[in-house]
């Protein structure tokens, strides 16, 4: 195995020191000179080791100010199914949502295929932004089966859905099926957002499941592009 320069190892180290909040979001690093002495590297070495975290947006360089360590992006796994407060649980912050509808519907024949159940069968539409702190980052619309969840709340979904269907209700949520779609905001979530509706963002259309093949929930949620980052792995076959 080649091994690594030295640049990128202290590139990893940064990172590191990141992951572990001794260098902070929206705090300046140490000095170059500082930095050189506590690498034990040359200052074009580690020049080499900011130049790629800064051009892998980790970092941010502010001409006669200094280098400071960014917000994370959150990594979007699509293969790994987890509630919104998951996969913000590493920054450490404050996670809730904010309920903007909460009623019982007819399904349309669109929702009805979706949810795979009879057009016009009762179902809940509920639209809720999700904030991170006091920063929105992500606009939901979910629809669900009545009939599945009689007991479903408004105070429910301010919190987690999932640990509602899953502790309250015992059931075993399996996977999601997802499909991204770039598009450009309709007003409403664009005002939502706190962004222009010429800024294109990302749709996620998920249909989720419960063990045994049952269809629970449709869902639409809206991704600005500076909080979210999505990664798939594929491999040949």
């Amino acid at each position: 195995m080649a091994r690594l320069p030295l640049y990128r190892k202290i590139a990893d180290a940064i990172r590191e020191k990141i992951s572990s909040k001794v260098y902070k979001v929206g705090e300046a690093l140490p000095t170059e000179a500082q930095l050189c002495k506590d690498f034990s590297a040359s200052r074009v070495t580690v020049r080499q080791a900011l130049k790629l975290l800064v051009e892998n947006e980790e970092l941010e360089s502010i001409q006669g100010s200094g280098t400071y360590v960014k917000e994370n992006k959150v990594n979007y796994d699509i293969y790994q199914q987890s509630s919104f407060a998951e996969k913000w649980s590493h920054l450490g912050g404050v996670t809730y949502s904010d309920v903007i509808a909460f009623e019982i519907q007819s399904a349309s024949l669109i929702i009805a295929e979706q949810l795979d159940v009879r057009e016009g069968e009762r179902i809940f539409y509920v639209k809720r932004v999700r904030y991170l702190d006091d920063h929105p980052i992500t606009v939901e619309e979910t629809w669900m089966p009545v009939e599945m969840f009689p007991d479903l709340t408004y105070q429910v979904m301010r919190g987690s859905k999932y640990e509602y269907i899953e502790k309250q209700k015992g059931l075993v949520i399996d996977r999601s099926e997802q499909e991204l779609v770039p598009i450009l905001p309709p007003e409403d979530i664009a005002q939502r957002l706190g962004i222009s509706p010429a800024a294109p963002i990302i749709e996620k259309r998920t249909r989720g499941y419960l063990q045994g093949d049952k269809v629970f929930e449709y869902s639409r949620n809206y991704f600005t592009n500076s909080d979210y980052k999505f990664t798939l792995i594929s491999k040949r076959h």
